[in-house]
């Protein structure tokens, strides 16, 4: 284990972006504290809270590992690029403030990093937790074992890079860090423009990570989601054109349109609409596949005021899982 003073600058930045978890950040600072690697240091952030952030991150300043910023609201990807414009590592990792690195996080991340030059972004697995149905990982077993780690294999969700993963920082300062113009999808994203920076992502196959899944509009946020992955493929077409990179981009774009007019149909229901929104989905039975669907729609069709509390049921079973799809799906929570 290292200690405290084995060297003077940090081998690794964390970065804590902490709006609206002053009743959790303390958790996730514990969790550094506990890393077995001790030679990082801790950017907490609060992105203009309305909870007392800064009160909760105060007893943990007495160690000189962790300092504290506030700024005005401006969103996670705007907070995140200042954090990490006043870290001093060569390395970055991000850990959400309510979430948790486990012991074993940081060694693990920084010999990656250290023993392969060529990687860009080392990602691992996670528990994800909280507000879903019941407990799971973050990569699926299909994914990211048999990928490459290359742009196409994470736009197709063949590779899964999970929030709370570690990149170099030269390249982050290369690509012009994260697009504060993203309000969802920041993070594939970023993910993506550092890809095609050069380099490859690497994957740790252990649970090193919590990820907590708190109560939130999932709808929403997953339409907004599939609007950031949208314009996630946009990027690479323009970037990468004639390139079999770019073919993919177009293909997952295309699946995701069918997918942002499967689930405004779904919301649209949800929210009372329910003759149009059905409609909709009995249109795209094919991207629905599940043939359950087919007995709910006669039953709808003779019922059809139990539709909506039927898909919200559904809503919530399925809240959290939807990062875990091939990319037809996508990210984390907003500042």
């Amino acid at each position: 284990m290292n200690s405290l003073n084995d060297q003077t600058d940090p081998q690794i930045s964390v970065i804590v972006p902490a709006y609206g978890v002053a009743h959790l950040v303390g958790e996730a600072l514990d969790s550094l504290i506990a890393q077995d690697f001790t030679a990082w240091e801790a950017i907490v952030i609060d992105d203009g809270a309305p909870d007392d952030v800064a009160g909760a991150v105060g007893r943990y300043l007495a160690d000189p590992r962790i300092r504290f910023l506030a700024t005005a609201n401006h969103g996670v990807s705007a907070a995140r690029n200042r954090a990490i414009a006043a870290s001093r590592a060569p390395l970055i990792a991000l850990l959400d403030g309510d979430d948790l690195f486990r012991p074993g996080y940081l060694a693990a991340m920084v010999a990656a990093m250290n023993d392969d030059p060529a990687a860009t972004v080392t990602t691992c697995n996670a528990r994800v937790f909280g507000a879903v149905a019941q407990e799971d990982l973050v990569v699926g077993d299909d994914q990211n074992l048999g990928a490459t780690g290359k742009v196409a294999d994470v736009l197709e969700r063949r590779f899964n890079i999970y929030i709370g993963s570690t990149f170099r920082r030269a390249a982050f300062d290369r690509v012009g860090g994260f697009d504060t113009a993203m309000t969802n999808s920041e993070d594939l994203d970023l993910w993506v423009r550092l890809l095609m920076d050069g380099g490859h992502a690497r994957y740790i196959d252990a649970v090193l990570a919590d990820y907590r899944v708190r109560p939130r509009s999932a709808s929403v946020n997953l339409l907004r989601n599939i609007r950031g992955n949208i314009r996630v493929c946009d990027k690479v077409i323009a970037a990468m054109p004639g390139t079999h990179e770019a073919e993919v981009a177009k293909a997952v774009r295309n699946g995701e349109l069918e997918r942002q007019e499967v689930e405004a149909a779904l919301a649209a229901v949800i929210a009372g609409d329910t003759q149009r929104g059905l409609t909709i989905l009995r249109a795209q039975r094919h991207y629905l596949g599940n043939p359950l669907w087919s007995v709910a729609f006669v039953l709808w069709g003779v019922v059809p005021w139990l539709a909506p509390p039927m898909l919200a049921w559904r809503q919530r079973l399925h809240q959290g899982s939807s990062r875990r799809r091939p990319v037809r799906a996508t990210t984390k929570k907003q500042a």
